[in-house]
């Protein structure tokens, strides 16, 4: 294992890196959806179903990634499905039907997930090693990377078509994981500083009592993967639909969202050094609920954009706090099954939404967002009394 500084400084910047390629690949993807909707031809309700590729393959993946990092290892598992992340990004633009786009999704989704359960599990035993909160650190690389893709997406939404653009996130994510691969894979994964059979993770199977906490605060990992994923889905076509912006400027509402989460998980630790992780769950669910709500329902473009950032300042910390809970308590499967329920908010919120668009309209469907970031302050008030590992 790394034994010393040096060696925990080396995986946490290979892994920081990956966090960010994650990010940066998939606001890519993200800020392109509108061309592609329109490429195939779906309707709202077709898109969704087609976005469901995404999640469902995320989701189905997940319970298998943490078999195989049990199996292989966490690094290995890592930069194997940054590989297939990076190839699959670049199939959507080749695609020219509905049932062809949510075929390329799948295998998106699944590399997608694969690489969340691996480099989380990985993070997970590195924060507990170290024996400081820098949980929220990683998931800003990858809010930063995703700030990046959009922007970069924004820039160039005018001058490349969708197909050029994505390739070129293919290149670049496969020569980072070139370099940062041969990182991660020379340095052996972190061990916990605490003995894993003080918390029940030891023998793989946490008791039913600690099973219950995890689905607990995977609930909180889903209803925020729910309001990611609708941001992500869904942001720029309501810019672009319903209040007529241009293309470079409805990829900015994701890059606002997105920077936003990215200045609130940086200020993560201290947030949670001086506020505890009750009342960062809580105060966190209310501002994104606020936020959603004027991003949804206003109608200038000026007001949704700042409700996009007030709501990924909101979110920013509340799905780093799950599943660092989850996995203190119960290690690599606490990992995999609170983002399993985490990404489950992804599988949900694009049909939803698209279907809720349909019967009623898109902001109101993108209300939902708020509601379930409430439910996730209701349940940091409830687990106040959890004891932390």
């Amino acid at each position: 294992m790394p034994g010393t500084a040096t060696d925990l400084r080396r995986l946490r910047i290979a892994l920081t890196v990956f966090f960010a390629l994650d990010g940066f690949v998939f606001a890519g993807w993200v800020v392109r959806i509108p061309a592609i909707k329109e490429q195939v031809g779906a309707s709202a309700g077709s898109l969704g179903l087609a976005l469901l590729g995404v999640s469902a393959g995320a989701v189905v993946t997940m319970t298998l990634t943490g078999r195989l990092c049990r199996r292989y290892g966490t690094h290995p598992v890592t930069v194997v499905c940054a590989v297939l992340l990076s190839l699959s990004v670049a199939l959507p633009p080749l695609t020219h039907s509905v049932p062809a786009l949510t075929a390329v999704l799948l295998l998106f989704g699944a590399a997608y997930g694969g690489i969340n359960v691996a480099f989380n599990s990985a993070a997970v035993d590195l924060v507990s090693a170290l024996g400081r909160p820098i949980m929220p650190s990683f998931h800003a690389a990858f809010s930063l990377g995703g700030m990046v893709g959009a922007g970069l997406g924004g820039l160039v939404a005018g001058s490349l078509s969708p197909a050029r653009h994505l390739l070129g996130l293919a290149v670049i994510g496969l020569l980072v994981t070139l370099f940062a691969g041969r990182v991660l894979l020379r340095t052996e994964p972190a061990r916990p500083a605490v003995p894993r059979s003080r918390t029940g993770k030891g023998s793989g199977r946490p008791d039913r009592r600690t099973r219950g906490l995890v689905i607990v605060f995977g609930l909180i990992a889903l209803c925020t993967a729910y309001g990611e994923g609708a941001m992500a889905d869904w942001g720029a076509l309501h810019l672009e639909q319903d209040l007529h912006a241009s293309p470079g400027t409805a990829a900015v509402g994701y890059a606002c969202f997105a920077l936003a989460m990215t200045l609130g998980r940086l200020t993560g630790s201290v947030l949670l050094q001086r506020l505890g992780r009750t009342r960062t769950v809580v105060l966190g669910g209310g501002t994104a609920a606020f936020g959603m709500l004027l991003g949804a329902l206003t109608p200038y473009v000026w007001t949704t954009l700042v409700g996009f950032a007030v709501t990924g300042l909101g979110l920013a910390n509340l799905f780093p706090v799950a599943i660092e809970r989850a996995g203190a308590l119960a290690g690599p499967s606490g990992v995999a099954t609170a983002s399993t329920l985490g990404y489950g908010g992804m599988l949900l919120g694009p049909p939803a939404i698209g279907f809720m668009a349909e019967w009623f309209s898109l902001p109101t469907a993108l209300t939902s967002v708020a509601v379930l970031a409430g439910v996730a302050a209701v349940i940091g008030v409830a687990t106040r009394r959890v004891p932390t590992a």
